[in-house]
């Protein structure tokens, strides 16, 4: 006779193998900002992982050609191959996972065992350094601002008493704020890029400011927009990982290196950007 306790039993063991099942996701596919945290595991080199044969990467979607969804529904983009490479040499899978920028440079990420790296076109500062460790830098960005053709606004000077757009945690957002004194805008703060560039488009704002690379991006996608002007801040992207984590740090940084000597991160550069990446 079947007691109880026995299929008690045998229903927990039913639930652990679909969880088991349902746990294996397809490389680049994006995992809810929900999904429970992992457990560390061990991957090649001691790097510890938070889920097994995989290595789970947040991202803040879409920052195009950084990171975006195709349309055939795949995560893609220039961070995306980077981070592949690393993948490939832990013999692991890359995962990914859409969540708020913010709680990515904040390290909340790493704090709850969410992610093993962040890969979002995340600008080094010593502010973030404080909550988590950055790979050496692997793009050089700047500030720029994006209007559209008809606006007439030919650079900063033309906002004097207009709305400013700007993503929320980012450094554009910081250079917008301190700098509105100075030409008399109002700072509007939106939660994407697609979404504060947009707002350009249909007029709502005169202006928005993020990265160079994604607003040159969508101004060729969006020829009714243009980018007007360039800010000179000296801005690098690095991947960033939990501040305990050394060993996925070094990671990182060896395959970088490894990739730029050997014509890998050139390839993957000018896959996405169309140009042989700069020398120095």
């Amino acid at each position: 006779m079947i007691t109880t306790a026995t299929k008690r039993l045998a229903l927990a063991a039913v639930a652990a193998a679909l969880t088991l099942s349902l746990g294996a996701c397809a490389n680049n596919s994006a995992t809810p900002a929900t999904a429970p945290a992992g457990t560390d595991t061990a991957a090649a080199g001691g790097v510890q992982l938070v889920n097994e044969g995989k290595l789970t990467v947040c991202t803040h979607l879409a920052y195009k050609p950084f990171q975006f969804t195709d349309d055939a529904g795949k995560i893609v983009g220039f961070d995306v191959d980077l981070m592949d490479l690393v993948a490939k040499d832990l013999g692991v899978t890359q995962e990914i996972v859409d969540i708020e920028f913010g709680q990515i440079t904040s390290g909340a990420v790493f704090a709850s065992k969410r992610c093993d790296a962040g890969a979002a076109a995340i600008t080094i500062t010593d502010a973030r350094k404080e909550s988590a460790r950055f790979s050496d830098g692997y793009f050089a960005a700047t500030q720029a601002l994006l209007v559209r053709k008809d606006s007439g606004i030919a650079n900063v000077d033309g906002l004097q008493g207009k709305v400013l757009a700007a993503q929320s945690d980012t450094t554009g957002l910081d250079w917008a704020n301190e700098n509105a004194g100075k030409y008399g805008y109002e700072v509007r703060v939106f939660d994407d890029m697609p979404t504060g560039s947009n707002a350009v488009l249909g007029g709502v704002v005169a202006a928005s400011i993020n990265d160079n690379g994604v607003l040159y991006d969508y101004a060729k996608d969006n020829p009714d927009t243009q980018v007007v002007q360039e800010f000179q801040t000296g801005e690098e992207y690095g991947f960033n990982v939990g501040s305990d984590n050394e060993a996925l740090q070094t990671e990182i940084n060896k395959v970088l290196t490894a990739a730029k000597a050997d014509g890998r991160y050139n390839d993957i550069y000018k896959k996405w950007f169309g140009v042989d990446a700069p020398t120095s």
